[in-house]
């Protein structure tokens, strides 16, 4: 009975601890997520382009108080957030692409009508 309290005592106090690891890899991840957003045109008046950039403020806040995992899910969040807003503009730029393509087939065929 002893033995075991002792090896779970010792259990519970390696997994107190235990604590999550920095997380520079999303942290770095996400930015370069966020970068990507803006070259493609996305600004910050995107709503979530702008959730973004508040949760990453938000994770370099809770990384400088150590709170690791905190960090890590607001980073998270921030790229999921960004990889929205890119995917966003990029619909929204086929879009006009196809609108634009689509006006073109009409005037041929109002050219191609007028021949005949």
């Amino acid at each position: 009975m002893k033995k075991s309290f002792c090896g779970l005592f010792a259990l519970f106090a390696l997994g107190g601890c235990a604590q999550d690891p920095l997380p520079t890899e999303q942290l770095r991840l996400t930015e370069q997520v966020m970068v990507q957003a803006r070259a493609l045109g996305v600004t910050e008046e995107s709503g979530e382009l702008a959730l973004a950039e508040q949760k990453m403020a938000e994770a370099y806040g809770a990384l400088r108080q150590k709170r690791y995992r905190q960090a890590r899910m607001l980073a998270e969040q921030a790229e999921l957030d960004a990889r929205l807003a890119e995917a966003r503009t990029l619909d929204q730029k086929s879009q006009t692409q196809v609108s634009e393509v689509n006006q073109q087939i009409d005037r041929l065929r109002q050219q191609l009508g007028a021949l005949q």
